[in-house]
């Protein structure tokens, strides 16, 4: 189907696309089109990656603009938000507007009532819900990337309790939903009402094998020889092999420290086949590397990179990743070494995807077990891009013919096993009935059962009474931690304007339906995007706080929520931090478990631990200090801090919420977590570009607070903050009358640069003296976690 046979876009859509070389449209997309795609009928597309998925989700959306309607698309990554915005802003040349939203939980993001198409994580679309955006109520369409994730314990609830809620908002609502790996798309189609486009059709070959020997062995009975020469390893030989064709390699791995040394190693194989300008373009790119983080894990990648290859897994920042997935498209990087986190959406195909370990560490299964054919297939959709390569390979890697046999049968031959709706966990369930309660989509026993008989769940469910069993249980917690009341009455319609009122809430049911309304306190956890148990565990804490609460108390407490995903304790640790649970036992908030209680005793030194780290950050311990102490990468710390910051942010909002007296202490250790700082320099970072370091180095030379900033001799300044753009932006930040630094000699006498500093920095990686812009040289912007 040629484009021109396309009718509904808005004008200028076809030109464009003609400008990117599009003239017709893959088989998939035009089956989609003759499906009802341009037509706002609902659509889940089972279409393998590569094969266009996206453009059938722009089909979709442009034509409801054209309607006079407006689009949402859903996406489970940060990291892919700012994608697909990217990729959608072409479309403002013809005039769509693009917004992308994905922080800020308590927002409604007005601005974006004005954007044709706006991109977002379930998370923020199921917070906009319950903070009552009016623009969702304008949605005419709406797009669900990667839905298979429903799957996944942890998201896929938020997923799909978001997706039946924007339905009920909105019934006409067009529904497309996508995926490349999905075994029962049949069922996601019927929860949908929506058509069904199933197909394997790709643009570009994938070959999948087997490599065992010397021999890579195809799904089509074909033979590639790859020999292994001497003691390397499988993946060093394919790597080789597809590097001589100019080819790129992924390397799926199943750890963290696998990742690390398999790109060790393989630097050495990609090393041989850079350019002079592919060399002088890496150091660069390395260089960039260590300015970010300066940690031993910064390190290591940057050494690697130097040499053509990489790691990628999630102890990365966000800005390191960024560099490597950049790097791997343009092609700069020959090869990444990953953990499955690189398969999740982001935009990184290679030639050839390698999956070395397919089998991972299962503590339920009390061991190693294989992985999910549907994760495995995710990984080897990853290999080949139109315009990119030729063809694309998916390896396993086999070591003995045994093992190769049952490698083809497990999952090269095998579909990915269906999507399941995990909706029914009670730890996923409290969040989505409060959430369903306090932004009035239910206000009824019966009309929050009949809600959730939209969902996935209800549609799969062969369990007789299990939803409303489970339901009961979450209602009885809800009520017993008042964050709703129920109530038998004669009248159980209300007029509260609630977005969404069902025919049970409606029902008589002989006069005495039961209400459920959510408290004040309800209302606030809803809003602040809390596990009602995290809400639950911090206000008890505070509640029980007799004294003033310590930082480290705050950061325990709230490292013991569902929300924190707290360090778990290395062997040995567990004696570590008992000794310092008995040291600062005073300081923890709430009830404190007996060692007898070896589980939740185990649990509270985890967040002790956890706790701990976030004091050690605050008290200005260097970022590679703290890297090693906790044997974590940067991502991760930087992570925690993110967390504690948000958590700590809801903390302070309960306080006032059951106006307890301890609000400025958590508003301090806030603060603290999130600069970095000692509660010496709180005011100096928060002038404009002051972080922990600088404001450090400022306070030796004198500088106490901002006003000092205004008045203080130029030389001090200058001598403390070594860069005379950066001194200039600081004092102008501050509110000088002549920031200039024309002229003036640093004091290096006051400079700060001795005491604290001389083991304390911001690890940010920021060299002050090159510093030309003023930006925060601390952690305090954290960057883009999922």
């Amino acid at each position: 189907m040629n484009f021109e046979e396309l009718s509904g876009l808005p004008p200028g859509a076809i030109d464009h696309f003609h400008s990117e070389g599009i003239e017709e449209l893959y088989p998939p997309q035009a089956e989609a089109v003759d499906a009802g795609a341009t037509d706002g009928e609902n659509l889940v597309a089972a279409v393998p990656t590569a094969s266009g998925k996206t453009m059938i989700a722009a089909l979709a959306m442009l034509s409801a603009i054209e309607r006079g309607g407006k689009a949402l698309y859903i996406v489970p990554l940060r990291a892919l938000a700012s994608e697909k915005k990217a990729e959608f802003e072409a479309y403002e040349r013809f005039g769509v507007t693009v917004g992308v939203t994905t922080g800020n939980y308590e927002s409604t993001s007005d601005w974006l009532a004005t954007k044709d198409i706006v991109v977002a994580t379930s998370e923020k679309v199921d917070s906009l819900v319950r903070n009552g955006a009016e623009w969702l109520s304008e949605l005419t369409c709406v797009v669900s990337d990667e839905v298979h994730l429903i799957d996944d314990r942890n998201r896929g609830p938020t997923l799909e309790v978001t997706l039946a809620k924007l339905r009920q908002l909105n019934p006409g609502l067009q529904t497309v939903a996508l995926s490349a790996t999905v075994g029962n798309a049949d069922e996601i189609a019927d929860w949908l009402d929506a058509a069904l486009v199933d197909t394997d059709w790709r643009p570009i070959d994938l070959q999948m094998g087997v490599h065992y020997g010397n021999a890579l062995n195809f799904d089509d009975g074909s033979t590639r020889e790859v020999p292994v020469e001497g003691s390397e390893k499988q993946e060093a030989a394919l790597v080789r092999d597809i590097l001589q064709e100019d080819g790129s390699s992924l390397v799926f791995v199943n750890s963290r420290r696998n990742a690390e040394a398999a790109a060790k190693r393989l630097g050495g194989v990609s090393r041989t086949e850079l350019t002079a300008e592919e060399e002088a373009a890496l150091a660069e790119l390395a260089a960039d590397i260590r300015d970010d983080s300066d940690t031993e894990t910064s390190r290591d990648l940057a050494d690697c990179v130097e040499r053509g290859a990489a790691f990628h897994h999630a102890g990365l920042s966000s800005t390191q990743r960024s560099l490597v997935e950049d790097a791997f498209r343009d092609r700069l990087l020959k090869v990444i070494s990953a953990t499955p986190t690189l398969a999740a959406g982001v935009n990184t195909p290679a030639r050839r995807v390698i999956v070395r370990d397919w089998r991972r560490f299962d503590s339920s299964a009390g061991g190693m077990a294989p992985l999910d054919v549907l994760e495995v297939h995710q990984m080897m959709g990853r290999a080949g891009r139109p315009g990119l390569d030729p063809y694309g390979e998916a390896v396993l890697l086999a070591k003995s013919h045994d093992e190769s046999q049952e490698l083809f049968d497990r999952y090269i031959w095998a579909d990915p096993e269906p999507v399941r709706s995990k909706l029914a966990a009670e730890p996923a369930l409290r969040t989505h009935v409060l959430a369903t309660i306090a932004s009035g989509f239910a206000r009824t026993r019966a009309g929050l059962l009949e809600f959730l008989e939209a969902t996935l769940y209800a549609s799969q469910s062969t369990e007789a009474g299990r939803l409303e069993t489970v339901t009961d249980t979450v209602l009885q917690y809800l009520e017993s931690n008042d964050f709703i009341e129920r109530d038998s009455s004669d009248d159980s319609s209300t007029a509260d304007g609630s977005a969404f009122t069902s025919a049970a809430d409606l029902a008589d049911d002989d006069g005495r339906e039961e209400t459920l309304e959510a408290t004040s306190l309800g209302h606030t956890v809803s809003r602040l995007y809390l596990d009602p148990m995290s809400a639950a565990e911090i206000v008890h804490g505070l509640e029980r706080a007799d004294e003033r609460p310590t930082a480290l108390g705050l950061y325990q407490l709230v490292s013991r929520t569902p929300d924190m995903y707290e360090l778990y304790l290395r062997s040995g640790e567990d004696e570590k931090f008992g000794e310092l649970f008995y040291e600062r036992e005073a300081e923890l908030l709430g009830d404190t478990p007996s060692e007898f209680e070896e589980e939740r005793f185990e649990d509270w030194l985890a967040a002790l631990k956890t706790g701990k780290l976030l004091e050690d950050w605050a008290d200005e311990t260097d970022e590679e200090r703290l890297t090693d102490r906790y044997k974590i990468g940067p991502g991760d710390l930087r992570g925690k801090v993110d967390t504690a910051e948000w958590l700590l942010g809801a903390a302070e909002s309960l306080a006032a919420e059951i106006d307890s007296e301890w609000t400025v202490a958590v508003r301090e250790a806030r603060a603290r977590v999130e600069h970095g700082v000692g509660e010496d320099l709180l005011e100096l970072v928060s002038v404009g570009g002051v972080g922990r370091k600088r404001a450090r180095r400022l306070y030796e030379a004198g500088i106490e607070e901002p006003a000092d900033l205004r008045t203080a001799d130029k030389g001090v300044v200058l001598g403390a903050l070594k860069g005379e753009k950066t001194a200039e932006n600081i004092l102008e930040s501050a509110g000088r009358e002549d920031p200039s630094m024309d002229g003036v000699e640093p004091d290096s006498a006051r400079s700060g640069d001795g005491g604290v500093i001389a083991t304390s920095s911001d690890g940010d990686g920021t060299d002050d003296a090159t510093a030309t812009n003023g930006a925060d040289d601390s952690q305090s912007r954290l960057g883009d976690f999922e």
